[in-house]
């Protein structure tokens, strides 16, 4: 059947209304012009106000004449009955949870690939119940971003002496493939440095050769650049000139990379080329690992 007006459709009606910041007057200004007062619904305080000269209100054009002037306690607002406004996205905040499929977060907004730093993700705000989006970059630093430091060095000759600590002959793996992860880990005359505080793995091991005597490599570790204590031991026991391998490690809380500090001590040596910790340049015989796990506690 033939009509007039708009096509009918699939679509959310709204009126347009306006909110009044109210001070001790009559006098107000509205958003859209209108013939007379009876194209608006005026409340005052939640209470509907009655349209007509001599009574609540009246208006014409955009000024709105009021009987008795407000207050500035009071809250105001005004629905314009002329201005139907109709659109196919629904109004703010009326869309509930009800009201989506349950494929809305499957399949069909898989990333599909790796997650990457500007990937973007919705949060609950855990105050009010308000979706909030953040980007993956922030996740990672929330949780600590993964291992960011991670260092090695090794003895580039044989050691056959008592040494605390061990102060010479130490590099920095640089075998085919090695992979140090951030500033890496600094060595100065046997002490190690730390580049960033957080809690670190610290593993160490030897392989050496003890004929008729045995050897220790011990880790000390300093939580104030002075006090040094030995947190860990590998002790070798008499091998027959056969070589023997051992490893041993801690976890260190370094809190302050200023005071945190740590060597390696070598000690009940023989004093002969029968009693030594083995040390090469192309491969690890005497070796310390750091790995940074998290943020200090």
């Amino acid at each position: 059947m033939a009509f007039i007006g708009n096509q009918p459709a699939e679509s959310f009606t709204s009126f347009a209304t306006q909110e009044f910041s109210t001070s001790a007057t009559t006098s107000y200004t509205l958003n859209h012009a209108v013939t007379n007062e009876n194209e608006i619904a005026l409340f005052v305080n939640n209470v509907r106000q009655q349209p007509g000269s001599g009574k609540a209100y009246t208006a014409t054009g955009t000024a709105l004449t009021l009987s008795a002037a407000t207050a500035s306690t009071d809250t105001m607002y005004c629905v314009f009955l002329g201005r139907a406004l109709q659109t196919v996205t629904p109004a703010t905040n009326s869309v509930t949870s009800s009201m989506l499929g349950s494929t809305f977060f499957t399949g069909a907004t898989d990333v599909g690939a790796d997650l990457a730093d500007a990937d973007l993700l919705l949060i609950d705000d855990g105050a009010g119940g308000t979706l909030r989006k953040t980007a993956m970059s922030r996740v990672k630093t929330y949780v600590g971003g993964g291992i960011t430091e991670a260092d090695q060095y090794r003895l580039t000759a044989d050691l056959n002496s008592d040494a605390q600590p061990i102060s010479a002959n130490w590099e920095r793996n640089d075998s085919t493939g090695f992979g140090k992860i951030g500033t890496g880990v600094t060595q100065s005359s046997g002490y190690f440095s730390f580049a960033s505080t957080g809690v670190y793995f610290i593993n160490f091991g030897t392989t050496g050769e003890v004929n008729g005597d045995s050897l220790a490599l011990s880790l000390y570790t300093t939580t104030d650049n002075s006090s040094y204590s030995i947190v860990a031991v590998i002790n070798l026991g008499d091998g027959g000139n056969y070589p023997i391998s051992s490893s041993k490690d801690f976890i260190f809380n370094v809190t302050n990379t200023t005071t945190h500090k740590c060597y390696l001590r070598a000690s009940s040596m023989a004093g002969n080329n029968n009693t030594r910790l083995f040390g090469a340049s192309d491969s690890n015989y005497t070796q310390i690992t750091f790995i940074r796990l998290g943020d200090s506690v």
